[in-house]
């Protein structure tokens, strides 16, 4: 009996190490390669093919590799460029993918280790030769984004050339830098190219200040000489008038013109109040005091 139990223990264990070699489970977010005697035949739940859950294999046969099917990501090691300038750069950057071809992708790569040293290579490599041909500026700040995608693809290109499986979403640089042994000479030389700007800027914009002054002054100038011309004539015009209404009335009233023209020797010699004259009390000057209007 105790002989019979052990040989149905062993049949069981038997099967279920049998179970355990047929019946595999895929997870929606991996996707899976199956190798027959190191020879990989199909694929399981692959990108546009999707079919994740409980699957079965030749037991002890096949092999099952899978793989994550979402975006991965890599951070590239701190690169040194020289960038067209000659400035050195210390560029620090990371690049997403996903497996796009899980059985190309285990053909060229095998494991993700392999893959994540293949494409870190690869991404330092195209960062050295698109980033050698921008100035330091272009690339801290002026044209980053436009390396940038130059960079992915360029990567992308490899990958593809290169038969990785893998399909690039983009290319980031996390930070451009000067080298830390030349960063406060390279700081200071900046700093002095912006004082210089700055200087030039201030010289342009007080030039243009003085031209624009200038101009106001000569509108002002002649807009016054304009109006002051203007005045003149208009006097000049009103003094004819009042000249030619005076000899009429002159002409045709003489004593009350002589009265008038008086008046105003009074008001011009009298009208402050504080004029001493010093006349003969015959003089003609005052005959409109002594006999009135008329004069006589």
């Amino acid at each position: 009996m105790n002989r019979n139990y052990a040989v149905l223990g062993i049949l069981a264990a038997a099967a279920l190490i049998v179970l355990s070699q047929t019946f595999f489970v895929v997870d929606q977010r991996r996707q899976a390669v199956i190798v027959r005697l190191g020879e990989p035949v199909r694929i399981i739940n692959a990108p546009g093919d999707p079919g994740p859950g409980l699957k079965m294999k030749v037991p002890f046969i096949e092999t099952v590799i899978q793989f994550d099917k979402r975006n991965l990501s890599i951070e590239a090691a701190q690169e040194e460029i020289t960038a067209a300038d000659q400035q050195r750069l210390v560029v620090d950057a990371f690049v997403r993918y996903r497996i796009s071809n899980p059985l190309q992708y285990y053909r060229t790569l095998r494991d993700e280790q392999t893959a994540s040293d293949r494409i870190e290579r690869l991404v330092n490599s195209s960062l050295r030769q698109v980033l050698g041909t921008a100035t330091s500026n272009d690339i801290i700040s002026g044209r980053r984004e436009a390396l940038l995608a130059q960079t992915k693809a360029d990567v992308a290109a490899r990958a593809r050339s290169s038969r990785l499986g893998i399909e690039i979403i983009d290319v980031r640089i996390k930070r451009a830098d000067y080298p830390a042994q030349i960063q406060e000479s390279v700081y200071r030389r900046m700093q002095t190219s912006r004082q210089q700007e700055a200087a030039r800027i201030r010289a342009q914009g007080e030039q243009e200040k003085r031209e624009i002054i200038a101009a106001a002054d000569k509108e002002v100038a002649i807009t016054l000489a304009a109006a002051h011309e203007q005045a003149e004539a208009t006097r000049g015009e009103g003094d004819a008038v009042r000249t030619r209404l005076f000899a009429q009335a002159f002409g045709k009233d003489p004593a009350f013109a002589s009265f008038y023209r008086s008046m105003q020797a009074y008001e011009a010699s009298l009208g402050q109040g504080d004029t001493t004259m010093v006349l003969s009390p015959d003089s003609a000057f005052f005959r409109y005091f002594e006999r009135g209007p008329t004069g006589r």
